[in-house]
């Protein structure tokens, strides 16, 4: 999982679809590097980075995670 990224699009209004547009995929790929079960290419972390979220780093959306309150 990715919840930076999660957060992060939730955040910022980024959909699935956008992701399969950008990286030319299918929406079950997608969904698969979403959710952590496959992985992202360096080159999709850098793609996505570079469109969506230009002022954060890929350590930060990709590798990163957050703490939830309970």
């Amino acid at each position: 999982m990715h919840p930076s990224l999660n957060a992060e699009m939730a955040r910022y209004g980024i959909k699935t679809k956008d992701i399969v547009e950008l990286l030319e995929c299918t929406e079950k790929t997608a969904r698969n590097k979403l959710t952590g079960k496959s992985y992202f290419t360096d080159q999709e972390m850098k793609k996505i980075r570079d469109k969506f979220f230009p002022a954060m780093t890929i350590d930060y959306l990709f590798f990163e995670t957050i703490a939830i309150a309970r």
